[in-house]
């Protein structure tokens, strides 16, 4: 099965979800025994408040109208009738073009999305051809990705610590502007509970600060094994036994 594929899949399920989630919601409105005004007072009711959504999360509201034109599909054409049509947008590009980047990349895999794109524009004009991160996209819905050298790009797999405290993430974020100056978010993660192990407002996003966030976070926390984190002066963190991982390459690791 490609990407399309489980891209299709996933959607037909989201609409038959969705479909089960209108049919639960008129179901009070649909006892033949009701009268009209019966029927208009329930769904005026079901109208006036929030239902939760077919995704089980968030929380939305139907009006009288809607509800109504889905009490009467249910009644002529049954669980089908409320299933939502597919979306009819109409393609922004020429199924050709698509067709003659999917050849040229099939005529040579070690073609890239870029390079393929220089041959449709000298092919076709500019004004034909979407740009790299569309093409990448359909080689990638086709599994037609592969590196310059043939070669399939490489996957990585999820990786989690297999215990609390085997590795730490620190990162520094961003944060609003108080009294006209910066500030920054200093927090470390523990990889396997997901816990915040400490998370400090800093002024400067410098070693020195960290230096006392990691401090703050070992007192409550614990020793890990490891710990991930951005280049700083090696005298200014605290070290022992702990492992200190520099990522050069912002490249995932593999192993602990």
């Amino acid at each position: 099965m490609t990407a399309a594929d489980r891209e299709a899949a996933a959607r037909r399920q989201r609409a038959q979800e969705i479909a089960l989630w209108r049919w639960t919601l008129v179901e009070p409105a649909m006892d033949p025994a009701l009268t009209a005004r019966q029927r208009g007072h329930i769904v005026r009711e079901l109208a006036s408040r929030e239902h939760e959504g077919p995704d089980g999360k968030t929380r939305t509201g139907v009006s009288r109208r809607t509800l109504d034109r889905w009490i009467v599909a249910r009644r002529g054409g049954g669980f089908e009738a409320l299933v939502p049509d597919p979306r009819q947008c109409p393609p922004r590009t020429d199924g050709e073009v698509v067709d003659l980047a999917v050849g040229l990349k099939m005529e040579n895999p070690a073609r890239t999305a870029a390079q393929v794109r220089r041959i449709l524009v000298a092919r076709l004009g500019p004004a034909q051809v979407p740009g790299e991160r569309a093409i990448q996209r359909w080689f990638a819905a086709r599994e037609l990705g592969t590196r310059p050298d043939g070669r399939p790009p490489e996957a990585f797999g999820r990786f989690e610590a297999g215990s609390v405290n085997e590795i730490w993430t620190a990162d520094l974020m961003n944060g609003p502007v108080i009294g006209g100056r910066a500030c920054h978010l200093s927090v470390i993660i523990d990889d396997r509970s997901r816990f915040l192990t400490a998370a400090r407002f800093v002024r400067r996003p410098d070693a020195f600060r960290f230096a006392g966030v990691f401090r703050s976070a070992l007192a409550t926390c614990g020793v890990p094994s490891v710990l991930y984190c951005d280049y700083a002066d090696p005298p200014v963190m605290p070290t022992g036994s702990l492992e200190r991982v520099h990522r050069k390459d912002f490249r995932p690791r593999l192993s602990a």
